[in-house]
């Protein structure tokens, strides 16, 4: 949006983590407020007409019909914790929340080099994103010391490491699949 710019690209205006998002990471998306290429968009028009605020949880309306149905269906990147997120970057400061992300980055990053077979990175975002820290950590310690990952195929060893996710999502009662939006019925 024209005239709208943000210095945190990683937490979003609205409480998205764009650092982790497929979109973000393929340059199809410079973030709200990232300048040349950036979407016009009903919440940062809103923040500029609420004196600018940094994140939405700041405004004296949140949460407000803007939000709609953000809590039922995923889009470009999960929009299930977004609460939860806004809540967790209150209580632990900015600076502390865009570390911990920089943390899954890391991570994502490592899964996108290592394990993804082409077919595999909506997956490992949305596991990054909805999955605990300490959990991922977990994860890639596991298989850091997996001997048997070294004689697998890339489609192997994607599909072993995508088994990990889901077993450790189904314990926590996570879901790693996108709520899409059910399609509308052909007339």
């Amino acid at each position: 949006m024209k005239g709208f710019i943000r210095d945190n690209l990683w937490f979003s205006l609205c409480g998205l983590n764009c650092g982790l998002c497929p979109m973000k990471l393929d340059s199809y998306c410079p973030g709200c407020g990232g300048g040349e290429g950036n979407q016009s968009c009903k919440i940062a028009k809103c923040s500029i007409q609420h004196g600018r605020v940094e994140y939405c949880n700041q405004c004296q309306e949140f949460p407000c019909d803007k939000y709609g149905k953000a809590d039922e269906y995923d889009i470009f990147i999960t929009h299930r914790n977004w609460k939860q997120d806004f809540e967790k970057m209150k209580e632990v400061g900015v600076e502390a929340y865009n570390s911990e992300q920089g943390q899954r980055l890391e991570i994502l990053k490592l899964l996108l080099e290592s394990y993804n077979d082409g077919r595999r990175k909506s997956f490992f975002c949305l596991a990054v994103n909805l999955l605990d820290l300490e959990d991922l950590k977990t994860v890639m310690e596991h298989l850091a010391e997996e001997k048997k990952l070294e004689s697998l195929t890339l489609k192997e060893k994607s599909a072993y490491v995508v088994k990990q996710f889901q077993s450790l999502a189904e314990q926590r009662g996570v879901v790693l699949k996108w709520n899409r939006k059910p399609s509308k019925p052909k007339k």
